[in-house]
């Protein structure tokens, strides 16, 4: 039996392992915790010609204001200034939103209370009587109501 006969076999046995380690590695760099899931809760929306927008959060899970992401179109046409909830004083809103998106709050949005922020009239399209708001509410990117109202 000559040693020439092992080399390959060797060979082959370590390729073999590199390839099963590697294999390990990228498969274990691939798999991730999966993200927390949406909370779940109902909401209510009303709208006036003043051009305030009411939101109450009816029951369900408490949201965090701050990852909190508002989209508001009217008449299907989206508002050119979107409110950064929480805030204070933002550019196309009126000072002083009340309840969980005015940012001196602070804590999360519960059952049963109310935020709501004031559309200015610099804000483009205006909340005039009969037209259709549609509010979309999302948390982390996951859309979590579609809230409809009349103005």
């Amino acid at each position: 039996m000559t040693a020439r006969a092992t080399s390959p076999v060797v060979g082959v046995v370590l390729l073999t392992a590199v390839t099963v380690v590697a294999a390990a590695a990228v498969g274990s760099a691939v798999v991730v915790d999966p993200p927390d899931p949406a909370p779940t809760a109902s909401f209510d929306a009303t709208a006036d010609a003043s051009g305030e927008i009411s939101l109450t959060h009816q029951g369900g899970d408490a949201v965090d204001p701050d990852a909190l992401r508002v989209r508001v179109r009217v008449d299907g046409d989206p508002l050119a200034e979107q409110p950064p909830v929480p805030f204070f004083s933002a550019r196309g809103f009126e000072s002083g939103p009340t309840g969980p998106f005015n940012s001196a709050t602070g804590g999360e949005w519960r059952a049963g209370e109310t935020a709501s922020f004031r559309v200015a009239a610099t804000n483009d399209p205006e909340l005039r009587p009969g037209a259709a708001v549609e509010v979309r509410l999302y948390v982390d990117d996951q859309r979590i109501a579609l809230l409809e109202t009349t103005v």
